[in-house]
């Protein structure tokens, strides 16, 4: 089957005259639409849709799927008109030509770019609350960054308190979950990424403060599956409880779960890890040492009947920093970085060698 192409849909042939042009330039295949029945038919699978303000108040196009990816068309200057309408469709910008010719041509040739290697995804979660699992996932996606591989940071938890707070973008500008909640199908994996906040490197999914949906299944499947066309890294913060968790680990390569060298943990862990049996393609256990255990991460790892990938010693600058509020900094040779390197090292070591 061939691969979907960027989408024109517009009926204004000047337009549309200009938008070839410009596919041309970028030496991109386009499909073509001129009325909204045929927008609405082609609108979730195309990886871009140009969409001519000509057809923008259609309410065909208006009740389409949320998505992303989709820009708004105009020649000359962008009628105020023009910007209402792309405010009420959630559109990524309105674009003007002649004036945002190459960053039309660039869009469009980026958005059938694909990686060389897929993203490998591994989960992260607790064995228990307040295990650390938020802090293991963007430290990953971190030292991810730092090795030069592309990192999305999805955050899976509707009661967490939100990976945009741990890492400080709470005001960063760029998409979140209850924009993206209703979204379905093939999502354009540059332009999903491109809509993100980002932060040290990293393009983030969280939650907003109030209000946020529950994740259904769809939703989460197109973003994996976007992301993983994009390469590099994808980490996912999972909480404990189904759904969200169960659709999640079925889509992960590798799943990690943490727990503290703790008695109580490590018998909440074996409940979290029977409910995973048959859902994940493996599973490894990282056990987090605190400053007064005397349990072993050898001992958790048997009564959790789980691989042990590595522990993680006390680090209090790090706890200390982390509890009044302050964004995740990982020190580059500290227990938590260096555990990461170890565990990259080895779950990306096997992705690259199969691909």
């Amino acid at each position: 089957m061939a691969e979907p192409r960027p989408l024109l849909a517009t009926n204004d042939a000047d337009l549309l005259d200009d938008l070839l042009r410009l596919a041309a330039a970028a030496d991109v295949e386009v499909d073509v639409a001129v009325d909204p029945v045929a927008v609405r038919a082609r609108w979730s699978a195309a990886p871009l849709v140009l969409l001519g303000a000509d057809l923008a108040g259609a309410s065909l196009i208006s009740e389409s799927p949320a998505r992303v990816g989709v820009l708004l068309v105009c020649r000359g200057s962008p009628a105020a008109d023009a910007a209402v309408r792309a405010a009420g469709l959630a559109v990524d910008g309105v674009l003007a030509l002649p004036d945002a010719e190459g960053e039309l041509v660039e869009r469009l040739a980026t958005s059938v770019a694909t990686a060389d290697v897929a993203a490998r995804v591994i989960g992260v979660l607790g064995g228990c609350g307040g295990a650390g699992a938020s802090v293991l996932a963007a430290a990953l996606a971190l030292t991810a960054v730092r090795r030069n591989e592309p990192a999305l940071l999805l955050d899976l938890d509707v009661l967490g308190s939100g990976l945009d707070l741990l890492l400080g973008a709470v005001d960063e500008s760029g998409l979140r979950w209850p924009e993206l909640a209703g979204v379905s199908g093939r999502l354009p994996s540059p332009a999903l990424r491109a809509a993100l906040p980002a932060v040290q490197g990293i393009s983030v999914l969280s939650h907003r403060r109030r209000g946020r949906p529950a994740l259904g299944s769809e939703a989460i499947c197109a973003v994996v599956e976007a992301g993983r066309r994009g390469g590099g890294v994808i980490v996912l913060d999972l909480p404990r409880y189904p759904p969200a968790a169960d659709v999640a680990v079925g889509l992960a390569d590798e799943l990690i779960m943490l727990v503290p060298a703790d008695v109580r943990a490590a018998a909440s862990a074996v409940q979290v890890a029977e409910r995973l049996a048959g859902q994940a393609r493996s599973v490894g256990l990282v056990v987090r040492r605190p400053p007064a255990s005397v349990v072993s991460a050898e001992t958790v790892a048997e009564v959790v009947e789980l691989p042990l990938l590595g522990e993680i010693r006390s680090e209090p600058g790090l706890s200390v920093s982390l509890c009044r509020g302050r964004p995740l900094e990982l020190r580059r040779r500290g227990p938590l970085a260096l555990l990461c390197e170890r565990l990259l090292d080895q779950l990306l070591g096997v992705g690259r060698e199969a691909a």
